[in-house]
């Protein structure tokens, strides 16, 4: 982004269209001031809970292979439709599990933890296998919507019309949005390094064909790979991360950055898996895992940090809000 006085102004001018006024927090027992754990609590919501997250990784990755299987053994019209959705929603969860990895959570062993995380699962998600995710969004946590921020234009200007969120979601849904993540990877190839993580993406994308080739069926690697994340997935990435972000502020109150709406089982199969949803307790603690961020949660909303105007009841009635126009809104909106 632009210098610090410019980029004050860019947050001034498009962002806090949909930040809440929490009332201040003082803190308690369990919590800080600015709602992170105390001593004995923080000690055990920042323990890796590795025979979970083997679990976790485990079943998320034999999702694809499951996918896979169910096509082709089906082998049936309405089942080829409903696999290219199915292969979305498990690369969403694969992301998740790349974004656990990138705030070394996955495993506590660094080397398994990047090899699982970032190499292997960053191959999953269509990346180049490298830390690149990790350093961006080491940005996007230590000042959400500063000036390094990364994703500062996706959050941007919310609440939006129904015709600009439309225009978003049709760039999402015909593959514009996934061709301007792709073509960078293709330019400045004049430069080593840029050369070097271009060779990594291909290597993963590579590996992942001849998987599919090996199974005897190279054409599922277009139809219930590329295809869902292109067309899928860029939907689900969009109205996910703007939940979560969208129309707030840089601020230091975590609780004006970032969101929380309630949670739901079809809300965490369909859209945020792995806890992710308990967005703002990661935010006020990202050395959390994700199993232990319903309990973080907990406590935040027992001690007072969130209270309840600040939870929307439902990501319906947030996406309704984040395309009502502009205009002052809360969690109230129905």
């Amino acid at each position: 982004m632009a210098d610090t006085g410019d980029h004050d102004r860019l947050v001034s001018t498009m962002t806090g269209g949909m930040a809440p006024d929490p009332a201040p927090f003082t803190g308690s027992d369990r919590l800080h001031s600015d709602g992170r754990p105390k001593d004995t609590l923080r000690d055990e919501l920042r323990h890796v809970p590795v025979v979970r997250n083997i679990v976790t990784v485990a079943t998320t990755a034999a999702l694809p292979v499951l996918v896979v299987w169910a096509a082709v053994t089906l082998s049936h019209p309405v089942a080829w439709v409903l696999a290219v959705p199915a292969m979305a929603l498990a690369q969403n969860r694969l992301f998740i599990l790349h974004h656990e990895a990138a705030h070394r959570m996955l495993f506590p062993n660094r080397r398994l933890n990047d090899l699982v995380g970032i190499t292997l699962i960053g191959w999953l998600t269509f990346g180049t296998g490298s830390h690149g995710y990790r350093l961006g969004h080491v940005n996007h946590h230590r000042d959400e919507f500063g000036p390094k921020e990364p994703d500062f234009l996706l959050y941007a200007l919310y609440p939006v019309s129904r015709q600009s969120m439309r225009r978003k979601l049709v760039r999402d849904a015909t593959g514009v949005s996934a061709f301007r993540i792709v073509r960078p990877r293709f330019q400045r190839l004049g430069n080593a390094r840029h050369r070097r993580l271009t060779l990594m993406f291909l290597a993963g994308q590579a590996l992942i064909a001849t998987v599919f080739w090996a199974t005897g069926h190279p054409w599922l690697y277009l139809f219930l790979w590329v295809v869902p994340w292109v067309f899928l997935y860029q939907v689900l990435n969009r109205i996910r991360a703007i939940a979560e972000h969208g129309g707030m502020t840089r601020s230091s109150d975590r609780r004006r950055a970032s969101r929380h709406v309630c949670q739901t089982p079809l809300a965490q199969a369909l859209l945020v898996p792995c806890n992710v949803g308990y967005h703002v307790a990661h935010h006020v603690d990202p050395t959390v895992p994700m199993h232990h961020l319903p309990r973080l949660h907990t406590a935040l909303v027992e001690d007072g940090y969130i209270t309840e105007d600040l939870v929307w009841p439902s990501y319906r009635n947030l996406w309704q809000a984040l395309a009502a126009g502009p205009g002052p809104l809360n969690p109230a909106v129905t």
